[in-house]
């Protein structure tokens, strides 16, 4: 029942529609990256780099997710927008949140077109130690179970009466004390999902020394030519003030 109700989760997970589904994990882990080092633009450069990645992922069909995520960070985006703002200067709050908001949405489309196998096995062909491989992959796993979990126990409090709905700003202090009837529950199903894990990777041979994957990675022309140009684009962006100066005395 576990293994069908986790199956289900990834499934609901996947944007199966995507065009970056059929790319190799690998791929997926260099666009990542190679986006994720644009949070070193100035405001000028990142604002443009912005407008090309949400076209991107317009294409790739991954805009709402990226969206929902982003929005999940709505009260920390606009703490820090505020003190930066006051503190030091308008143009830093604007800069340091963009460069948040893209953290924090730039690894959608790894995690949004990729199940925890494809991920485990693309950590291993990077010559990942399995322990490590496989940890990463689990935890990537565990992150949908354990929201539905705690929204299972969330709602099972509240039908006992021991969580009452939120009415105003003044509960706020009754609320985290009520918090102390989800904490304890949460421990307890964590704990025993991590047992459970544990002994099911150890009796499938987790740690034998003679383990193969179950299956190998193999890059296409896409998945090269997709690198290729996310390479390009990161130097474009990081190093254009160099290029344009060398194509003006050029020309």
């Amino acid at each position: 029942m576990k293994n069908s109700l986790s199956a289900r989760l990834v499934k609901l997970r996947l944007v199966e529609d995507s065009p970056l589904r059929r790319l190799d994990p690998r791929t997926k882990i260099c666009l990542g990256l190679c986006a994720s080092l644009m949070v070193m633009l100035p405001l000028a450069r990142l604002l443009v780099f912005i407008m090309f990645y949400l076209l991107f992922l317009g294409w790739a069909r991954l805009l709402p997710v990226t969206a929902k995520q982003i929005w999940r960070l709505k009260w920390i985006l606009l703490v820090l927008f505020f003190l930066d703002a006051l503190l030091i200067s308008l143009e830093l709050a604007v800069t340091v949140t963009l460069r948040i908001a893209m953290l924090a949405g730039v690894f959608t489309l790894l995690f949004a077109t990729t199940t925890p196998a494809e991920f485990t096995l693309a950590l291993e062909n990077l010559k990942l130690p399995y322990r490590y491989a496989f940890s990463l992959g689990l935890a990537f796993q565990s992150l949908t179970l354990l929201e539905e979990e705690w929204n299972g126990i969330l709602e099972a409090q509240r039908s006992r009466g021991a969580l009452r709905p939120f009415g105003n700003w003044r509960d706020s202090l009754r609320q985290v004390s009520d918090l102390v009837a989800l904490t304890v529950p949460a421990v307890v199903m964590t704990t025993k999902r991590a047992w459970s894990i544990t002994e099911a990777a150890y009796a499938r041979g987790f740690d034998s020394p003679h383990r193969t994957s179950y299956r190998r990675l193999q890059l296409t022309r896409l998945d090269i030519l997709a690198m290729m140009v996310a390479l390009l684009t990161s130097l474009i962006f990081l190093f254009w003030p160099v290029i344009f100066s060398f194509l003006e005395h050029a020309l």
